[in-house]
């Protein structure tokens, strides 16, 4: 048995100074409150990304929330096998509606929580002015623990997340705190969104005090509410502390004066749409229900242990499956699926993005945690209209996912993202996951709607053409591999697969409930057209014959036909060639977090364990795991968590193995005697 413990804190992020690219977080999966080195936001400026404070329902629509709808957008008109579908691709002389419709609704910065801290002046402290920094983020107990010095005088900071609350509770001793040289400083940013570029709107805008309302009530000598709204959106945000006096010095922004002679500040913050907020949990109390959640799912669910492998490089693969289980806990476990930085900070202007769902949730039901990946299921159930909608208009049967969405499901027009289709089987694929996990009828019965709704639209996507004598996927399309033109591109071989892979899951999922498949759900997936190769390698797609002299960068999605997906119609040797061909020809550096994972995947499933631990360990910059285990990608995107989500996918396949696979304990692992893995509570992938 895995002394869980023991593994964990091997692990605890330790800091002891400002990592501008790496702050730390706290939360549970529904709200995130991320804190530079003094526990709290402090020194926002010190950083290079923002220091969020977010959560599922936190949401705003610019101006209002039917400024704009799907029918002010101009339409690209694409040839589609004898008719013509639109597409939101341009903005076309609708360029207001385009831009509001990528723009909204976007998530919302919830407030930023931070200390005033004085020099004995009076003036106040900058970041490079704090000695003896430490701070720890106790993984086992989800708690971050902050001491600094200013000007000989030692500050200790306790901070936690409530599991079940979107609330934050913190502790403060020092005497600081009794000369009244360290106060609480809350303030709300404005709302809106603006930017037509998503990497310059990640920032928070202080200036637009006009556009929003903060009223602060007072519910007792030692509580507040503040009521915040914006257009037809609002929160409410509960203050409760153990003494001092509560102020508003500014139209957005209020503040905490401890009580002279105290030694001790205990606060919480508590966030809730409008009209839901209760009172805040005693600090003590979260502090308790924290630890006891996190050491709860620490003990529950997979855990590994490289401790007994040889390989050096084991210890830093070990660190970075430990903070992706907590990262991934973290920001990719609420009820809709997250955007690609969680509960961080907004990219593309905070929305989901569907074809990232399988990145981000696969791994819970491999890791023993499949309700941390039902939450998000459900959100499918609830849009399946809007879906239904969606396809329907563009004169398909069942429903249609869109990439970019927020809470309604309703897509976002771009110049790529209403084209790309990898997204449509991961509903199956989800759902399957559970499935293995939980083989119940209620389990069958539960995601049945979004399944068949799913297998019928592929259907009706694949077009018979009788001169192939087969189904075709596109054009249009975009592969996984975005640098290809939707009008030229068709038939990539791993949306090929997938597609096969999800009508046939579906075919079993109604076989299950005792109930007829739709026929042509069998026929196109017996009559779908080959992958497409050439030269002896897997093409990006059918009319790219140049895969690997023009189009070798981006995301070598062709690799996933095997690997994500069992490949029943892949050649190994020819998948070989062409993973060898990627390892030694790709541009990596244009790659993205996922890509590694992904080919480590196809390495194991080939046989090949050590190339599998290669690609997992590869580097390269988008490969880079920082010291707060986030994912970097580039300047602006500090934080990935389809990376987390991968990695965590390919360590399980690699320890487990998969359906159907060998039978010897890590499969997906060198079998050189250098990896030794010990591990337990995983499953085997499909």
């Amino acid at each position: 048995m895995i002394e869980r413990k023991n593994v964990i804190q091997r692990h605890h992020p330790r800091l002891d100074r400002v990592e501008s690219l790496s702050p730390l977080s706290v939360g549970n999966g529904h709200f995130a409150f991320t804190a530079d080195v003094t526990g709290l936001q402090t020194f926002p400026e010190a950083y290079e990304v923002p220091l969020g404070t977010q959560s599922h329902w936190g949401w705003h629509w610019t101006g209002g929330h039917s400024v704009y709808g799907t029918e002010d957008i101009e339409l690209t008109k694409l040839h589609t096998h004898g008719r013509e579908v639109g597409y939101p691709l341009y903005p076309g002389e609708h360029v207001q509606a385009y831009h509001w419709m990528r723009q909204n609704p976007h998530r919302l910065q919830l407030g930023q929580i931070g200390f005033r801290l004085l020099m004995e002046n009076g003036e106040l402290a900058c970041a490079d002015e704090l000695e003896q920094i430490s701070q720890e983020l106790n993984l086992w107990e989800g708690t971050l623990y902050s001491t600094f010095v200013l000007q000989g005088q030692p500050v200790s900071v306790v901070t936690a997340c409530h599991p079940h609350r979107d609330e934050l509770a913190v502790q403060v001793r020092s005497p600081l705190v009794a000369s009244g040289r360290l106060q609480v400083l809350v303030r709300f940013p404005s709302p809106d969104v603006t930017s037509n570029v998503w990497e310059e709107s990640i920032g928070l805008d202080w200036s637009q005090h006009h556009r929003h309302v903060s009223k602060c009530s007072l519910r007792s000598a030692h509580e507040a509410c503040i009521h915040r709204s914006m257009d037809d959106d609002g929160y409410d945000v509960g203050i409760s502390w153990n003494c001092g006096l509560w102020e508003q010095i500014s139209a957005h922004a209020f503040q905490l004066v401890p009580e002279s002679g105290q030694s001790e500040l205990a606060f919480a913050v508590c966030f809730a749409e409008r009209e839901a907020l209760s009172d805040c949990q005693s600090v003590a109390d979260t502090f308790a229900a924290a630890k006891t959640h996190w050491q709860g799912f620490w003990q529950a669910g997979g855990a590994v242990d490289f401790a007994a492998c040889t390989d050096p490089r084991a210890p830093e693969l070990e660190r970075r499956v430990v903070l992706s289980q907590f990262l991934t806990a973290l920001h990719s476990a609420g009820p809709l699926p997250p955007q690609e930085t969680g509960l961080m900070y907004n990219s593309w202007y905070g929305k989901c993005h569907l074809e990232m769902h399988w990145w981000h949730g696969a791994h819970f039901p491999l890791w023993g945690r499949k309700e941390l990946l039902e939450r998000s299921m459900d959100w499918y159930v609830s849009i399946l209209p809007t879906a239904r909608e969606l396809a329907a208009a563009q004169g398909y049967a069942g429903a249609r996912w869109p990439k970019q969405v927020g809470p309604d499901g309703q897509w976002s027009p771009s110049p790529i993202s209403p084209v790309l289709i990898w997204q449509q089987p991961h509903p199956i694929a989800l759902a399957e996951l559970i499935y293995q996990a939980d083989p119940k009828p209620e389990t069958l019965r539960r995601w049945r709607s979004i399944v068949q709704a799913t297998a019928d639209f592929m259907t009706s996507y694949a077009q018979w053409v009788e001169e192939k004598g087969a189904y075709v996927l596109g054009p249009p399309l975009i592969p996984a591999q975005e640098c290809h033109k939707p009008e030229e591109s068709w038939n990539p071989p791993y949306e090929l697969e997938y597609w096969k892979y999800g009508l046939e899951t579906a075919i079993r999922w109604m076989e299950r409930l005792g109930k007829p498949a739709e026929p042509k759900w069998s026929n196109v997936a017996q009559a779908l057209s080959p992958p497409p190769h050439a030269d002896g390698v897997y093409l990006a797609h059918a009319n790219c014959q140049d895969t690997f002299r023009s189009f070798h960068h981006d995301h070598p999605s062709m690799v996933g036909a095997l690997g994500i997906l069992p490949g029943s119609r892949i050649d190994p040797s020819i998948m070989k060639a062409t993973l060898h061909k990627v390892q030694a020809e790709w541009q990596w550096d244009t790659a993205w977090g996922w890509d590694f994972p992904m080919c480590a995947m196809t390495a194991a499933r080939l046989g090949d364990g050590k190339l599998a631990v290669d690609f997992l360990l590869m580097d390269a910059a988008k490969n880079t795991y920082l010291p707060n285990g986030h994912n970097y990608q580039r300047e602006g995107l500090s934080c990935y968590l389809p990376g987390n989500g991968g990695l965590l996918t390919a360590v399980a396949m690699m320890a487990c193995g998969w359906q159907d696979g060998p039978k010897e304990s890590n499969p997906g692992f060198p079998q050189d005697g250098t990896w030794q893995v010990q591990w337990e509570g995983l499953m085997p992938i499909l």
